[in-house]
């Protein structure tokens, strides 16, 4: 890709900008592309969770391993000072009262909670790093993405500056 610093460059930028349609179908193009390679660990989390033991009773309503797979997405921000991709696990307040289910079915330290109906409290564990393996196995592979992603997209600005 060249760059020139000259008026005519700049205004075959503008109007490839404008082409765009104020960068609507640009910007959603590229957060299409950098949500794309986080689909196969997104789908390996939710795995992990579904397939994580459960011995308690089904009381109705949704079940809580259901629901905090249910509360994991990707978010693409561009601007500001946390700009990225990254994965979240949303609070899960309405299943139990158990807001942090996502965060708590990850921790290798489990939780505690009291025994129903006693006043006896125990450690509980989930399925420790169900959550933090599959991101951490794919890290370089998302770098690359990314990188590649801003690369189209300078390069889809500059074949449309060239043409304009």
């Amino acid at each position: 890709m060249e760059i020139r610093a000259d008026a005519e460059s700049l205004v075959a930028l503008g109007k490839a900008l404008r082409k765009e349609e104020d960068g609507k179908e640009l910007r959603r193009d590229l957060i299409r592309s950098l949500k794309k390679p986080l689909a196969p660990a997104v789908a390996e989390i939710k795995s992990g969770l579904l397939s994580m033991a459960s011995g308690g009773l089904r009381t109705g309503g949704e079940s809580l391993r259901r629901a905090a797979a249910r509360k994991i997405t990707t978010q693409v921000k561009l601007s500001g000072f946390a700009a990225g991709v990254r994965v979240r696990a949303r609070k899960t307040p309405a299943v139990r009262g158990f807001a942090n289910a996502p965060k708590r079915l990850n921790s290798p330290k489990g939780w505690r909670r009291q025994v129903f109906g006693r006043d006896t409290w125990v450690v509980q564990f989930g399925k420790p790093h169900y959550f933090d393996d599959p991101l951490r196995e794919r890290r370089e592979e998302f770098r690359a993405a990314v990188v590649e992603a801003m690369n189209d997209t300078a390069a889809r600005l500059a074949a449309n500056a060239k043409r304009g």
